[in-house]
């Protein structure tokens, strides 16, 4: 530990080291990402069925999610990121070859909606294993106490893929055809997956095991703080293809790219806040910008105030996770943090996985714009959750500073 501390790398030399590992999220998220502003649209417009369903094809990723990201974790913590991260990818490139097959089945509208379904879950489960193994394999790598800075750079990479996959499926949607997608996604598995073998794994940290439920009790109210403020970026991304489309507006993927543009530019400035100032103040700042976003989403009938209300949405949202994911394991042991990391990330998911079938029922209620209030609505509620964590941690910090005295 003494080394450690010893000679601390360079900003340059840290991310240098970092990005290796987190190429592979952004590798994954690539392929959510081509899929992310087409399928709705092919789904209702393609296939013909309701927008409820064209918002659940979305959210049917998360469903795997959910279920998969608990024992990802494990995985993590047992087998080592690396193999973690390598099972991962085989599994996107699966993803890939039934949305691949989806594309030929358009003449058999339920065929084509079961292989994209069957490719969603997949895909899902891919997110579970290359998130959280890369995450961790970075962490365990450049050391733990750079774990805002892996997450940051993880984070960077995820929406980075969001962003810059989002025209490109367009793109290739229109261009060559939705068989071009699903061809794409399997590459984008195979590829990382060969690069991956290449790498020195991660040390696997030994220790007696915490149970889940254990680990899960301890980072739930930060977790349910990040549910409520992924409403925002589930909404954005799920509907406002459709939502612009309704307008006769034509810039919804330069929206998505706003978004994931503005994200990243807010994790690159001021990613070192949260070592400076801590997890609950950046947070409670990020969730205010991210609630004013929405709120001008809500309002706007021209779309480039809706471009203005992406991007701070995008902004706001940017430190939200590693903000409250470095308070959610601060006080977990090292070898039960890839399970930490797990149970966190679970309530994002369970998040976006809610939110594309909420926000298709509102939608065939009142229509497009209510959903930004619900957004709205919800990140109010996780900016009083975390006040209320803030101050939790505030009485902790103070009770226990008296006995630590007398000890």
């Amino acid at each position: 530990m003494a080394s450690t501390s010893a000679v601390l790398p360079s900003q340059r030399e840290l991310t240098s080291r970092i990005l290796p590992f987190v190429f592979f999220t952004f590798a994954c998220y690539l392929a959510i990402g081509v899929q992310l502003a087409i399928l709705p649209s092919y789904v209702h417009l393609n296939l013909g069925y309701n927008t409820v369903l064209a918002g659940l094809i979305i959210s049917i990723e998360y469903v795997a999610t959910v279920l998969t990201r608990p024992q990802a974790g494990r995985m993590v913590d047992r087998l080592g990121a690396k193999r973690t991260v390598q099972y991962g990818l085989a599994t996107a490139a699966a993803s890939g070859a039934f949305t691949l097959l989806a594309a030929f089945s358009l003449h058999v509208p339920w065929t084509a909606l079961v292989s994209l379904i069957i490719g969603r879950l997949l895909l899902g489960a891919a997110e579970s294993m290359v998130g959280t193994g890369s995450t961790l394999w970075g962490i365990l790598t450049v050391g733990t106490e750079h774990t805002a800075t892996v997450i940051s750079w993880n984070g960077i990479c995820t929406y980075g893929g969001l962003a810059i996959g989002a025209p490109l499926g367009i793109y290739l949607e229109k261009g060559l055809g939705f068989w071009s997608v699903g061809a794409f996604v399997t590459l984008l598995g195979l590829i990382p997956l060969s690069i991956a073998r290449r790498l020195v794994p991660a040390p696997i940290t030994h220790g007696e095991a915490l149970p889940f439920h254990h680990v899960f009790r301890r980072v739930a109210p930060h977790g349910v703080a990040l549910a409520l403020s992924s409403v925002g970026f589930g909404v954005l991304a799920t509907f406002i293809t459709l939502d612009f489309a309704h307008r006769h507006w034509s810039g919804a993927a330069f929206a998505l790219t706003l978004f994931g543009a503005l994200f990243i530019v807010g994790r690159l400035i001021f990613s070192n806040a949260i070592n400076r100032l801590g997890g609950f103040p950046v947070a409670t700042v990020c969730l205010i910008i991210e609630c004013l976003g929405l709120l001008g989403l809500w309002l706007t009938h021209a779309e480039a105030l809706a471009f203005a209300g992406a991007a701070l949405t995008g902004f706001g949202f940017s430190l939200v996770f590693p903000s409250l994911g470095v308070e959610a394991v601060r006080h977990i042991p090292a070898h039960a943090k890839g399970t930490a990391l797990g149970a966190y990330g679970v309530f994002m998911d369970f998040s976006l996985m809610a939110v594309g079938p909420a926000a298709g029922a509102i939608i065939g209620g009142l229509g497009y714009p209510p959903i930004y209030l619900f957004a709205a609505c919800s990140v109010l509620a996780a900016l009083g959750m975390t006040r209320w964590l803030a101050a939790r941690e505030r009485e902790l910090a103070d009770g226990f500073t008296p006995s630590s005295k007398h000890s």
